[in-house]
């Protein structure tokens, strides 16, 4: 049961981490909703991204079923180096003030079109790959951060650790289209939440390199 434990706050440091600034646009996103535009096509194009990348982040656990953890686990050093530069830049981008302008149209956009899309008609809807587009470029940190994670972890973690980021992800959408309706909320989220995650990324790394013994690698043999 020890494991199920640790394996779940992997996961959500995993998930937070990589997914907190999905917030951002996917508030974004929301707060253009119209009649042609509707939540369903954020939350569908939203969760065909993730799938994407969780999809080429699996390539890594391929990999780790043919080379030996101890290497594999030095993968651990890109979550490290990924939020040391996090890190470094975290007060160079202050953009946010110009995306909630963005969000404040939403208090006007009411009376949306009553008549309901099914799935297939929102899958084939081009205005759906237009977030998915934004998520899986907006994944590059994803993809940095899963891959050695997958490639450490056993099948067993995976059953574990996938569905936890698939329900955080389901959490930043409902969240989001909340946070629709106070504009102001997501500007402080992004601000000072997002402070804590190199630390968390940083976290993540280490942590890969330890449950790999990976740091035996730099030992003197005896």
């Amino acid at each position: 049961m020890d494991w199920l434990i640790e394996t779940i706050k992997i996961g959500l440091a995993t998930a937070v981490a990589t997914t907190f600034d999905d917030n951002i646009y996917l508030t974004s996103f929301f707060s253009q909703v119209n009649r042609t535009f509707r939540p369903k096509h954020v939350v569908v194009g939203e969760l065909l991204g993730f799938t994407a990348l969780v999809l080429i982040s699996l390539v890594g656990f391929l990999i780790g079923l043919a080379i030996p953890s101890t290497w594999i686990g030095l993968l651990g050093i890109l979550p490290i180096l990924i939020g040391l530069n996090n890190l470094i830049n975290l007060n160079k981008d202050d953009s946010d003030e110009d995306k909630s302008e963005n969000l404040k149209r939403n208090a006007k956009i009411r009376g949306f079109d009553s008549r309901k899309r099914s799935l297939w008609e929102v899958l084939r809807d081009p205005q759906t790959y237009r977030v998915s587009s934004v998520t899986i470029s907006n994944g590059g940190n994803n993809l940095g951060i899963y891959i050695p994670l997958f490639a450490s972890s056993s099948i067993q973690n995976l059953s574990v650790i996938i569905p936890v980021c698939y329900s955080t992800v389901s959490f930043w959408l409902f969240l989001s289209y909340s946070l629709t309706h106070l504009p102001g909320i997501t500007f402080i989220l992004s601000r000072y939440a997002r402070k804590i995650f190199p630390f968390v990324l940083m976290w993540l790394g280490f942590r890969i390199l330890m449950d790999s013994k990976s740091y035996t690698l730099f030992l003197p043999s005896s």
